[in-house]
């Protein structure tokens, strides 16, 4: 079935859909559900990653956002009421300047929404954020814009004019800029990039090489002008006339490129969309060829995938609508609707550190792979161990992707490039370099990477049934399963995933991961061999007390002889997650009656040296305990997250306990980063694939999503019709 808006039903829609979203009002600005640390407002790929810190809201129509790493960026959107201009975002001297700030109301966020409500004197105005989770759709998923829908309604007859501009700082380099213009069949594209960049170069995590990117349409309501200057002189013409005409004036530090719309006379409800977003043709360098979005197979040219990312926002805001209320009713009745919130504020930033890409010369979309980028620390590419705790989110969104992101890594070893007898840890030193380590240089993390390779092909063929893909390595497989075989009872002095807590020698939750891993690689490759090995070393580790205290209340740091030391395990999850009993279930119950005791302010700490938890690990970790104990972990990363302490974008290292001298509640180093998804772990318990709303295949381009949910169903129903 196949479904249709009409241009002037969209108004209306949005109309609607603003309201399915804010309900109440009220008097003072409000924050929905919660008040989370940072707003995402466009979170799609590593170099497109723009939040609003939360502390800002408050005065939004002052407040600049930031990129994900902290930079300052110029982002404002005004809109002229009857010739009074109100600032809604980002004009810092908006007093100053004869633009009056808007009053805000209330903020919230959904999944794939971030929304504020304003009152710009007689109207009501709705900024909606809109970054598409779509991880089915390659298309839609790889396309690296995001939408921002400006809405106006209570206007009764009022003159409205809406204008919104981006400055140089989000090229990475502002004193190197430089701009360009284009208009194509009404659709109107400003692209700003550095002079001379050279591919592939960064600046403090931000893209040189690329364009960021402003646009929009002209509809049948409304007139599109664009001009560029000086953010007084332009905005300043805005303010007089409520269009933007004349000449361009000469680029330079602090200029903004800018698009108006002037609606005229405005009864009702009426929307206007623009599209911010940072493009590359060239987005990865995979073992020396280019690699390009996968979107560049459809639509090669900027003003086409911007034509096709304009033409694509009704049946993109049905999806996320969908999403938005499946992943709501999902997560709660998995572990409540505390987790309801933690996973909504984590979807956008679990799949903002992916690119999807294909090889750029041929284009062809059956090699393409996904690409994840180390946020936050080293920028590593395809780090086995940052794809390792996020893929929860994958498991419940789209398992194809456990297999994208580990075949660029699988061809370099299946080529015989890397040649230490462990798995790799990553697959290039900062990206978006993916050239390997020919020099056998990687970050050392032998029984982790092993593991964590062993296990995610098993959660893959688990939840695809797709046994043609590990079949082709599973000679690579099992050269990591002989060394988890040989060398994870009495491990030798290394690294884990956790690698600011320093080194250690026979840590206990590597030996479970190892024992865990032979396990899933036993059931994958059909050799009972690993599964025998698996089982033997988690009774020794469980049942014979080698890796718990005395009196088997938990599992040690460290063995032996280490009885009060404690480590959570969180790498019991994926022995629950898969049902493959490698421990039995008294070591479970072991631990959910354990980490009651040693709870901090905000949560269980790594370890008993640390004051710093890890989310995603802890929320692994409530995986394989009772009710009670987990929502207990659910509560306090949910208290984190909301106690208004901080204002990145969600972190997932924070200080959770006072007993070592620190403030708890803040976070530490980590921002933005997709580990994130690790939070799905609670709902990937029930199993792959749940949310049904994502089912589109591959490169298709979706149709409007259909009519569903009571509600929603009353809210669009005068609105979609059935061709």
């Amino acid at each position: 079935m196949r479904f249709n808006l009409s241009l002037l039903g969209l108004g209306s829609l949005y109309a609607s859909v603003i309201s399915f979203y804010s309900g109440q009002q009220s008097s003072s600005i409000t924050h929905h559900p919660v008040l989370p640390p940072s707003y995402p407002l466009a979170v799609r790929n590593p170099y497109l990653s723009i939040w609003m810190p939360s502390d800002r809201v408050q005065q939004l129509p002052y407040a600049e956002p930031q990129f994900w790493a902290g930079q300052e960026l110029g982002w404002s959107v005004i809109v002229r009421v009857n010739g009074q201009a109100y600032s809604l975002m980002g004009v810092p001297d908006a007093d100053a300047s004869n633009i009056r700030p808007a009053t805000v109301r209330r903020a919230e966020f959904t999944a794939t929404h971030s929304i504020f409500h304003l009152t710009a004197g007689p109207v009501a105005v709705t900024l909606d954020f809109l970054s598409p989770v779509s991880p089915s759709n390659y298309v839609r998923q790889s396309l690296p814009f995001s939408y921002l829908t400006v809405q106006i309604s209570g206007s009764h007859g009022h003159d409205i004019q809406i204008y919104s501009d981006i400055d140089a700082r989000w090229t990475g380099r502002e004193s190197h800029s430089q701009r360009s213009f284009e208009e194509q069949d009404g659709l109107a594209i400003y692209s700003l990039t550095v002079e001379d960049a050279p591919v592939y170069a960064e600046a403090d995590d931000m893209a040189l090489w690329g364009s960021a990117i402003l646009a929009s349409r002209h509809s049948n309501f409304t007139h599109l002008s664009a001009l560029s200057g000086s953010p007084k002189d332009v905005r300043g013409l805005f303010v007089e006339d409520g269009e933007l005409y004349g000449e361009n004036e000469a680029w330079g530090a602090g200029s903004v490129v800018a698009l108006a719309h002037n609606l005229g006379k405005v009864n009702g409800g009426l929307s206007v969309n623009f599209v911010v977003g940072y493009e590359r043709e060239a987005a990865i360098n995979y073992l020396g060829e280019a690699y390009t979005g996968f979107y560049r197979a459809e639509y090669p040219t900027t003003s086409s995938a911007l034509s096709f990312f304009l033409n694509d926002y009704s049946s993109a805001l049905l999806e996320s609508l969908k999403l938005d209320q499946e992943l709501l009713a999902l997560s709660a009745a998995a572990a409540g609707p505390k987790y309801a919130d933690i996973l909504a504020l984590s979807t956008r930033q679990a799949y903002g550190g992916i690119d999807l890409a294909i090889p750029n010369d041929s284009l062809n979309t059956s090699q393409v792979l996904a690409f994840i980028k180390e946020l936050s620390s080293d920028g590593n590419i395809n780090t086995i161990d940052v794809i390792m705790p996020a893929f929860p989110i994958y498991y419940v969104m789209d398992p194809d992707y456990i297999r994208l992101l580990l075949e660029p890594v699988m061809k370099y070893l299946a080529a015989g490039r890397w040649h230490l007898p462990y798995m790799i840890h990553d697959l290039g030193t900062h990206y978006p370099n993916a050239i390997g380590h020919d020099d056998q240089e990687a970050e050392p993390m032998p029984i982790e990477e092993c593991g964590n390779l062993l296990i995610l092909a098993t959660a893959y063929v688990r939840a695809t049934g797709d046994t043609d893909w590990t079949s082709q390595y599973m000679a690579v497989f099992q050269k990591y399963a002989d060394y988890l075989v040989d060398h994870s009872v009495d491990i030798a002095n290394q690294l884990s995933s956790n690698d600011a807590a320093g080194p250690l020698a026979n840590e206990t939750n590597l030996a479970i991961k190892a024992a865990v891993g032979l396990k899933a690689f036993g059931e994958m490759s059909g050799d009972g061999f690993y599964s025998r090995i698996g089982e033997q070393h988690a009774n020794i580790f469980f049942q014979q007390g080698l890796g718990t205290d005395k009196y088997q209340t938990h599992f040690v740091l460290e063995y032996p002889d280490w009885p009060d030391t404690w480590k959570t395990p969180y790498n019991l999850f994926p022995d629950v997650l898969l049902g493959l009993e490698t421990f039995s279930n008294a070591a479970y119950q072991m631990g959910s009656n354990f980490f009651k005791s040693v709870r901090g302010e905000y949560g269980v700490p790594l370890d008993n040296r640390q004051d710093w938890a890890k989310s995603d690990w802890n929320m692994w970790l409530a995986g394989t305990f009772e009710t009670s104990t987990r929502d207990e972990f659910v509560d306090d990363l949910w208290s984190f997250m909301t106690n208004g302490k901080h204002n990145w974008p969600f972190s997932d290292r924070y200080v959770a306990t006072s007993a070592h001298g620190n403030e708890p509640g803040v976070p530490i180093l980590c921002r933005a980063r997709p580990t994130v998804g690790g939070h799905f772990a609670l709902l990937a318990l029930k199993g792959p694939r749940p949310i049904q709303s994502l089912s589109c295949q591959h490169g298709a381009v979706l149709e409007p999503v259909e009519k569903k949910l009571d509600r929603q169903q009353y809210l669009f129903g005068n609105h979609i019709e059935e061709l």
